[in-house]
Parts: C-alpha cells; structure tokens; sequence
C-alpha cells in the first residue's frame, strides 16, 4: 500500500504550520513542569493486563461510534464499511494537517451512488453535534466539583446552550428543506454560481439531517453514541486507576470533556501536544500530579492512534487506496468546486 504524501500538501506552509506551533507549545508548557523521576514512577505503575481491557474497551467504544453513523446514514451503508471508513478518517487526522479525515470520509463514502459527498458530510456533522453536546454536558456536571464554586455553572451552561441551540437549528433546516432552499434562492438565485452549485450542495446536506425529523433513528443514534462516550470514559477510568487507585470515576467525566472541547483548538496532526496539554491541566485541577498526568494523556492517546491507525490501514488495503490518493481526490474536489 502506497502512503507517500505529495509534496503539494505542505506547498501551503501558511495553512498548517500554525497548529505545529500550537503543539510544540503545548509540549513546552507540559514538559517544563514533569519530573523526569515522576514520570519514570508513574510509567512503571502501569498495569500490562489492564492495558489489554483498555484495548479491548477501546473498539468496543469504535464500534458504537460506527453504528451511530451507520444510523445516521439511514443505514444505507453496511456495518463493515461504516467502520473501516470511520478508521480510515482517524488515520487521514492522525497523520495529516488540518483535520481533513472528515471530509476523507465523506469522500469514501459519497462514492456509493445511494450516498453523495454532502449527504455523508451533513452526517457526520450531526456526529459531531452528539459530540459536543455530550462533552458540554460532562463539563456541566463536573466542572462545579472541579472547582468547588458555583459561578463556574454560567460558563458550563453556557457551553452547552450554545452546542444545543446549534443542533436545534440543523433540527428545524431539516424539517423546513423547501422553506431553506427557497430562502438560499431567493437570497442568492441572481448568481449563477449560487444557483447552479450552492443549491444542489445545500439541498444534499438538508437530506442528510433529515434524519433528526425521524425520533426513531434520532433515538438510536444518539443513543449509540453515549455507548460510544460511556465506553470511552470507562477505558479511560481504568488507565487513571492504575496510575491513581483511589481516582473517583467523575475525574475521567472532566478530563475527557476538556479534551474533547480542546480538540477545536488548531494542532499538529492527531492533536498531538493539544491533547495532552488539556489533559494534564484538567488532571492538574483535581491535584494530579504532572507527571501522572502525562503518562495518562500518553497512554489514552497511544491507544486511539494505534488502533484507529489499525483500522484504518485496513480499510485502505480492502479499498486498494491509499492516503495520497485520498488527498489528492480531496484537493479535486475543492478544486472542482472551485471552478464551477
């Protein structure tokens, strides 16, 4: 399987090289503050048979996310395919700049004649609206024990209000299509590029929401989804005990949310020095130690890049592409879209 990135990728220095800067920043800020004999303590506490649950827990945790998309593609797609496409756009953001594994997968996807580009895409924005709304909710219930004041629920509300009035709005898009697309026209038909282009795309992506106006898949969905959030968190709390055995278990609720929250900050690719930072200083919070901290963030982090990367290699050999081929039908896309 070919994996060469073309060289035309990192043409655009401007693009990218901030999120890098970001990172290594983030690195500093975490490094300068471990102890290297902490650290070394803290690695070796780690429980070798609990890892291989952590493993296990961690694909059951994929699992549930491929069925909650799966669900919100009306099931138009299989299992197999939904879950070997979802590793496959993990390993377009762990190994390349600007987070394009989203639209990677739409792009695997929207292949299938049944599917389209931003049919696909307005899936897995729902998904990340779950996202959100779970990881608001998480830090709304944690950060008032994080820091014992209660003026700290105004900012996790507000959070939360926000992600919610977001998906309300993709609720009411998709139940009043016509009302949207006659507005877009409206507004905009006079141009020609809106007309012949930013309609269609429009009306593609108000098809694809269309499944929060079906309650049944809604439920299932979402409900797949805190599977998908529960698992995580549980993964997460076994690695935390091996490192601290009395650890509460709303401890990993808190660190999971501020790094779910953190991942929208510009990084390296894989969120490499981002997650961490946001890991180690929401465990500072409850008085872990940094370097515990670390060693947490390293081994929650190791297990998601490794096997997501496994899943994703996978999908790329039964599909005979390969990450350069992947980006490269990327950059043809926004090309084409360019010039219609």
């Amino acid at each position: 399987m070919r994996t060469a990135i073309p060289i035309s990728m990192w043409s655009n220095v401007k693009r990218w090289l901030p999120g890098v800067i970001i990172s290594a920043v983030a690195f500093w800020l975490v490094l300068r503050n471990i102890s290297l004999q902490n650290f070394s303590d803290a690695l070796s506490s780690i429980n070798l048979p609990a890892l291989a649950l952590v493993v296990a827990i961690y694909f059951l945790s994929l699992g549930f996310r491929a069925l909650c998309w799966q669900v919100l593609l009306q099931k138009k797609a299989p299992f197999s395919q939904t879950l070997l496409v979802l590793g496959e756009g993990y390993l377009l953001n762990n190994l390349l700049p600007l987070r394009v594994g989203e639209l990677g997968r739409a792009v695997l996807l929207g292949r299938r004649k049944d599917m389209g580009f931003f049919k696909v895409l307005s899936t897995i924005v729902v998904e990340r609206a779950y996202d959100m709304v779970i990881a608001a909710s998480l830090m709304l219930g944690t950060i008032p024990l994080v820091l014992n004041m209660d003026s700290s629920k105004p900012l996790a509300i507000g959070i939360l209000s926000v992600v919610i009035l977001g998906l309300v709005v993709l609720v009411w898009m998709a139940h009043y299509r016509e009302k949207v697309n006659n507005l877009a026209m409206r507004l905009g038909g006079r141009w020609a590029f809106v007309k012949n282009w930013v309609i269609p795309k429009l009306d593609s992506l108000l098809e694809g929401f269309a499944v929060l106006n079906r309650p049944q898949y809604f439920a299932i969905s979402f409900g797949f989804m805190l599977l998908c959030w529960g698992s995580s968190i549980l993964e997460e709390f076994i690695i935390l005990r091996s490192l601290i055995p009395n650890a509460p278990f709303w401890w990993v609720g808190f660190v999971i949310s501020a790094a779910a929250l953190g991942a929208a900050v510009p990084s390296a690719p894989a969120a490499l020095g981002v997650y961490e930072g946001f890991t180690v200083a929401a465990l500072s919070l409850v008085g872990v130690d940094p370097a515990k901290g670390l060693v947490f963030a390293i081994l929650a982090h190791f297990v998601s890049f490794t096997f997501s990367n496994l899943v994703g290699v996978i999908g790329l050999v039964r599909e005979g592409e390969s990450i350069s081929s992947l980006y490269q039908s990327l950059v043809v896309r926004k090309k084409a879209s360019t010039l219609q």
